[in-house]
């Protein structure tokens, strides 16, 4: 249901008192909400001390699901600024999100990437494939239009978000680097990356991987049958040793592709579990963007026999 401006307002009022404590707003900093967890950490990043950040979706949330709860309203509607995706990632709030826009500050940070960068989405006609952070150059994009949002709703800092965002931006090129050459040690012949979505063909662009997901670009698609059957067939027939389970979709459908593939006599085992739509707990390395990378492109070598230290690029680092 699309809100009105007037209800909107409305909504946001009767649910004040349900607040909750932590959504308290200091006025010395922007109050900045994010629907997902990779906006948030961008935020952060450009913002630094000047903003106070609030993701939507946590850890395990699967975005294209998510539905705004009724603190969500009240803390969108009173914020300074709300970052989402767009390209359709936060499907099921999608109506609500551009009826706010309509009376505040509210940008869709993916949206406006060149469609020439972009992936076409098999499951919906006309739409792309929203995962772009999974290549850190293309997230480079987003950081940018993160950067300019915050500048237009308090350009008096402008100074201080450009600074924020090129040094979190040589982060990024570090970063992509990093990921660039431990993935590149994967034999080409394993470089095939089974996963629960299809959440990672930005990375199998960037990198080279053919990409296979059992469900298709939203988790709101069901994975058939018929489906499974082809996907084991292709396991045993390619002799692929190593699937991956994400952490924001169930393993129901990889389990299933494991047990296919044994009743076939042939062994396949869980690579790792990679941050597919969401990022790892909050306080963690794996919570950050550069930790959730860092972390999927770490898992991926070593489980298909490439060359990465144990503990990724914050390894080296250290």
């Amino acid at each position: 249901m699309i809100l009105s401006k007037r209800s909107l307002l409305a909504t946001a009022t009767a649910f004040a008192l349900v607040l909750p404590a932590g959504w308290a707003i200091a006025k010395e900093q922007l109050d900045v909400v994010a629907t997902t967890g990779m906006i948030g950490d961008a935020a952060r990043e450009v913002g630094g001390d000047l903003v106070k950040v609030r993701a939507l979706m946590g850890p395990g949330v699967d975005p294209h699901a998510y539905r705004q709860t009724r603190s969500d309203i009240v803390g969108m509607a009173k914020a300074d600024l709300v970052l989402w995706h767009g390209l359709y990632l936060e499907a099921q709030m999608e109506d609500f999100l551009n009826e706010l826009s309509e009376s505040g500050n509210v940008v869709a940070v993916a949206e406006s990437l060149p469609r020439n960068l972009l992936i076409g989405h098999e499951d919906y006609e006309g739409k792309f494939d929203p995962h772009v952070w999974m290549n850190p150059n293309l997230w480079s994009r987003v950081v940018l239009n993160v950067r300019d949002a915050l500048i237009e709703v308090q350009p008096e800092s402008e100074a201080t978000f450009r600074a924020n965002a090129d040094a979190h931006l040589e982060e990024l090129r570090e970063l992509a680097r990093y990921t660039t050459e431990v993935l590149s040690s994967v034999p080409a012949e394993s470089r095939v990356l089974i996963s629960a979505h299809d959440a990672f063909n930005y990375f199998g662009n960037a990198y080279g991987f053919e990409v296979m997901g059992i469900q298709g670009i939203s988790t709101e698609s069901e994975a058939g049958l018929q489906r499974i059957a082809e996907m084991v067939d292709t396991i045993v027939r390619r002799d692929i040793r190593a699937v991956f389970v994400e952490s924001s979709v169930s393993d129901r459908n990889i389990r299933a592709l494991i047990e296919g593939a044994a009743a076939e006599g042939h062994e396949v085992t869980i690579g790792g579990t990679l941050f597919s739509d969401a990022m790892g707990a909050a306080g963690t390395y794996e919570g950050t963007y550069l930790g959730m990378i860092d972390h999927n492109a770490t898992v991926i070598s070593r489980a298909l026999g490439g060359d990465a230290p144990e503990r990724g690029m914050s390894e080296l680092l250290n």
